[in-house]
């Protein structure tokens, strides 16, 4: 059996980030939304929809009076809340939000039931119907979220009494569930369990929880279809009706077992958390079944399913992929949760195999679908992430009802907010991964990482102005002389790169490997190595099968996709046109929006002036102006106001 050579994350508590773009981010959550979030948890926000989730626990713990209120999962948003907090505590101390987070601790412990279990929906609403609809209720969905911030919060504290919780409840999970007679022969709806009963396992070193994750995953696709005759046994009874979660196996991707699934189907949130589980299995393992599984999904998923912005999810309904190349602009789903699925399956990836192809999608994800999900405020989010808006339509045409012209400020369902707050407080994990010889840099973040490479402790800081530049300082701080590879990410979007160190060129010629530039020397304190990447301008085309984007073209520089926006460029954005001999020109504006790049170039507006009232016309020509366009980064739009906006313009 080949051998799965794995790479390792750094410990968030090793990366200091300091960066002129992600540091806004990060305060921004530590500052406004998780506080923000804990509101809405209290249903203290004016004009929200109230959550109630906080109440929910403190009903099930019996210390006051009520019923249950909200979705089925609504437990997550807790969880996941609390995962974020661990993160923040982590990488910064913050006694009045450890003795927030600390009173929610023992909130859970109080409304955990005698043998364990936890979920406020059944234990408030259907007690004793517990595991009867694993399908549609997100019982085993909910466990992961929790195990997930009891992993992040222990590792922040030290404090074990969350972390006590969560494996009372896995291993009570494991005496309900698994190959022995008399236990449940089943797996959760919507996949979470895997990921977080893989992390739990990392934690404690119980085998128990890496057998437990294999089996959910390998009993899934299996026949005969465990959701139908768990719908039979409960006597026929949806908690969706308006859905039909068993009938559409793939929906759920248990259509087939998962070795042999090789096309990206059903709702993409579920999809991207199973192959990150399945990626977590097969790098503990070392299982070549599991990764070929994997990298099947993957290729479908990137070569044909996947929106230039990092998006996946191509139709609202079932929050799904449709079909190879069915990838619409206006009527996209694009969940933000996916594209934060989709990086945690490219993070993982690139833990078994350092390619660069993974890194670029996690940060195309990064920059444009997870950061635009997120208003400058931190106040206002999107769930849908459409590529094309019409502001007039939506509410009036719907098949736009899942499309928003603007943030909202919460949702009934909230999973998306929670989200972007544990990535961005979690983002020093994604930055470096080390092996016994090699630091791979993936990302350029301004900071400093703490690294142990060659008995010899290593401490590489990075100072940058990107994404809005391509210029990378890395310096190199060693106790004692330290020999290692540094490996550097050389993108996609960049069509030539220059290394320097201490200002002597390098020929990096041979030196590429899977998409990284490897520098294999003797470090000593002091050395500087200088990274320069070009950041050209890009005409992106779409593939000739994509229907979507025929005749149209997309700019991107560096990470970001750019984006025609209303509020610079007047109504009907669909009349405007790009020559294909236009120059783009980018000119970074800093007071707009907190700073960024604009690319102008010129354009050409078909004149609807002169047409008159008749809705067609026979032999008509069709009349330019020239006309100057502003593009700005995707992730900006509609943090002024209401208005048109597009990625794909036509040529």
């Amino acid at each position: 059996m080949k051998h799965i050579q794995t790479v390792k994350p750094l410990k968030l508590q090793d990366v200091h980030i300091q960066d002129t773009f992600w540091s806004e981010y990060i305060e921004l959550v530590r500052d406004v939304v998780v506080p923000y979030q804990w509101e809405a948890l209290n249903d203290r926000v004016p004009d929200a929809e109230p959550s109630h989730a906080i109440r929910n626990f403190q009903i099930a713990a019996g210390e006051t009076e009520g019923e249950f209120y909200g979705m089925v999962f609504q437990d997550s948003d807790v969880a996941k809340w609390l995962e974020a907090v661990g993160y923040l505590l982590e990488t910064k101390p913050d006694p009045e939000l450890e003795r927030v987070a600390d009173e929610v601790v023992d909130l859970i412990a109080r409304a955990q039931r005698s043998d364990g279990y936890i979920n406020t929906f059944y234990t408030l609403k259907e007690p004793g119907k517990e595991w009867t609809n694993l399908c549609e209720c997100h019982e085993l969905y909910c466990a992961g979220h929790l195990i997930e911030a009891a992993v992040a919060y222990y590792h922040a504290t030290g404090k074990t009494k969350i972390l006590d919780v969560a494996c009372r409840f896995a291993d009570y999970i494991d005496s309900v569930f698994g190959p022995e007679p008399g236990k449940i022969q089943g797996y959760d709806g919507h996949q979470e369990i895997e990921l977080a009963l893989m992390k739990l396992y990392h934690a404690t070193g119980k085998k128990s929880y890496l057998q437990l994750t294999r089996f959910f995953l390998e009993e899934r696709g299996k026949e005969p279809n465990f959701f139908q005759l768990e719908y039979e046994k409960r006597g026929k009874t949806h908690h969706w009706p308006t859905l039909d979660m068993i009938a559409d196996r793939a929906y759920n991707q248990s259509h087939l077992p998962i070795r042999e699934q090789d096309s990206a189907e059903g709702h993409a949130v579920r999809l991207v958390y199973m192959a990150a589980g399945i990626a977590d299995v097969a790098a503990e393992t070392e299982d070549q079944g599991l990764l070929e599984a994997c990298r099947k999904l993957w290729k479908n998923i990137v070569t044909r399913r996947l929106y230039i912005t990092g998006g996946i999810g191509s139709m609202a309904h079932g929050e799904a992929f449709s079909l190879d190349y069915d990838l619409p602009n206006d009527t996209v789903y694009a969940e933000t949760c996916a594209s934060i699925g989709l990086i945690f399956f490219a993070h993982r990836m690139l833990q078994i195999e350092a390619k660069s192809e993974y890194a670029d999608v996690l940060e195309r994800a990064l920059y444009n679908t997870v950061v635009a999900g997120m208003a400058k405020d931190g106040k206002h989010f999107f769930y849908v992430n459409p590529l094309e808006v019409w502001p007039d339509a939506c509410g009036k045409n719907h098949i736009y009802d899942h499309v928003k012209p603007v943030r909202q400020g919460w949702f009934g369902c909230a999973c998306c907010p929670p989200n972007v707050a544990r990535l961005l407080a979690s983002l020093g994990q994604y930055i470096y991964s080390v092996n016994s010889r090699t630091v791979y840099t993936h990302l350029y973040v301004g900071g400093k990482a703490n690294i142990s490479m060659d008995g010899s402790n290593v401490t590489i800081g990075q100072r940058t102005n990107f994404p809005w530049e391509g210029e990378v300082t890395l310096e190199i701080e060693t106790e004692s002389p330290a020999s290692f590879t540094l490996a550097l990410r050389l993108p996609s979007w960049s069509d030539g790169a220059e290394i320097s160190v201490n200002g002597q060129k390098l020929d990096i010629t041979g030196s590429i490997v899977d998409g990284y530039a490897r520098i294999d020397r003797e470090w000593k304190s002091g050395d500087q190595i200088r990274l320069t990447l070009s950041m050209p301008v890009l005409r992106m085309k779409g593939h000739p099968l994509l229907r979507s984007t025929i005749g149209k073209t997309a700019l991107q520089r560096g990470p970001f996709v750019y984006c025609l926006e209303e509020a610079d460029n007047g109504k009907h954005l669909h009349q405007i046109k790009l020559p294909r001999d236009s120059q783009p020109e980018a000119a970074f504006e800093p007071h707009l929006l907190g700073g960024m790049n604009v690319i102008r170039l010129a354009a050409e507006r078909i004149a609807a002036d002169d047409w008159g009232m008749e809705l067609y016309k026979a032999n008509q020509s069709e009349y330019t102006r020239p006309f100057q366009a502003t593009f700005i980064p995707y992730y900006a739009w509609a943090n002024r106001g209401v208005g048109e906006m597009t990625v794909w313009v036509k040529e």
